[in-house]
């Protein structure tokens, strides 16, 4: 992997976070091997999709992403725009074997973390199914519709779409852990008020917000498989990921007709707070940062404290794109890809389809297993139980194979 040096004053962006009056314009010129003070330099297996694109300029020099080096860091030459000088800066490397480098942490603990955010998309789609065990308690207790009892499920549905707009490039802005604890606490704070609501505007409501918010895990685990695993050992921990969206919604039902026989249709809520709490504590506690961007750029800082030299640096201080326009980047560019290439709407439109139905069954079965048989509650809903069984049973076989096969 090669490395990189400046050469001719090119960027206009801002040095960020240090000293608003310097103005960075590098060109990159390339060498091999060595950084700009003959350093020996290897290259990290670096999948051109993790790398920071979308919040840093055209300018940005991704040689301190793809690049180990012995000192940890390779020198970049900036000028000031204001006194015209060029002054050496350091970017902020990881070091061959570097610990605090995910794709280096031991095998055992990224499964771990894998596992971790698996159970927590587990989760999350579990919490979307698992009401439609009991559809007819909140209309006798409100007082509603079918249809309006059903928007319980609609509006959490369409939080999945919505939320992704947002989560997604701030976890590349603020780093993923953030994002996972501060959407999972909105999450769980607003399971509480469905829990007990009043009313069904509440219920609605705050079905509508926990949809946003549980949406980020569903977003971001992706990007975190990525920094964990390289991309030829990625196959088998995608499998795994794979799997949880579709048992969730499986075995919501499954589990839910029970507790709302027994319990009513309220603990359906509580069954889900308990859940998300336990994979909140999880995933906050015991999973740290992984995305390199953001950890580069936390121990840049660090050493710019430790050492009080403001030397050294990430990207993310030298050429973030403006606020302006890395929200015309993250607002626009999915619909550009969504309508201007044929091959992402028709793929999106297929799957919209088949999450449509999905859905579409965990309601219909109820109907067609309880209303149609003329037997106990219980017993009707352990017919209908035994198909969402089945369901998840077969949903997980073609992940698997998926597996075998990018192994």
């Amino acid at each position: 992997m090669s490395t990189y040096t400046s050469r001719t004053p090119s960027s206009t962006s801002t040095l960020h976070h240090l000293d608003a009056s310097h103005e960075p314009k590098p060109e990159l010129e390339e060498t091999s091997g060595i950084n700009s003070r003959g350093h020996a330099a290897s290259s990290i297996d670096a999948d051109p999709l993790e790398l920071p694109y979308r919040t840093l300029t055209e300018n940005a020099d991704m040689a301190e992403y793809t690049t180990e080096t012995a000192t940890g860091t390779i020198t970049r030459k900036v000028t000031s725009n204001k006194t015209g000088k060029t002054e050496d800066y350091e970017l902020v490397t990881f070091t061959p074997g570097d610990k605090e480098n995910p794709k280096n942490w031991s095998k055992a603990y990224k499964w771990w973390c894998t596992m971790v955010v698996a159970i927590t998309c587990f989760a999350v789609a579990f919490n979307s199914a698992v009401i439609t065990a009991d559809m007819i308690g909140p209309q006798e207790t409100f007082g509603i519709s079918e249809e309006v009892a059903l928007l319980t499920i609609t509006v959490f549905v369409v939080g999945f779409g919505v939320g992704p707009m947002a989560f997604a490039p701030f976890s590349e802005t603020w780093g993923r852990r953030p994002v996972y604890a501060s959407t999972l606490l909105v999450a769980l704070i607003f399971i509480i008020p469905c829990a007990v609501a009043k009313n069904i505007g509440t219920l609605i409501a705050c079905r509508l917000i926990d949809g946003i918010a549980f949406s980020a895990p569903m977003v971001l685990v992706g990007g975190t498989l990525a920094d964990l695993w390289k991309a030829e050992e990625r196959g088998i921990p995608m499998a795994a990921f794979s799997c949880a969206p579709f048992i969730g919604p499986a075995i919501g039902p499954l589990v839910g007709g029970f507790t709302s026989d027994h319990l009513g249709w309220r603990w359906l809520y509580w069954l889900q707070l308990i859940l998300s709490g336990f994979v909140y504590i999880l995933i906050v506690f015991t999973v740290p940062e992984t995305y390199a961007p953001i950890i580069l750029a936390k121990r840049a800082r660090k050493m710019r404290k430790d050492t009080g030299d403001r030397k050294y640096v990430s990207e993310s201080d030298l050429d973030t794109r403006p606020i302006r326009e890395r929200l015309r980047v993250f607002i626009l560019r999915p619909f550009q890809l969504l309508f201007c290439e044929l091959i992402v709407f028709l793929i999106s439109l297929f799957m919209s389809v088949l999450y449509g139905l999905l859905y579409m069954v965990f309601v219909a079965y109820p109907v067609v297993f309880q209303a149609s048989t003329p037997f106990v509650h219980i017993a009707k809903t352990r017919d209908h139980q035994v198909s969402f069984r089945d369901f998840s049973k077969s949903s997980n076989f073609p992940p698997s194979l998926c597996g075998i096969r990018w192994k």
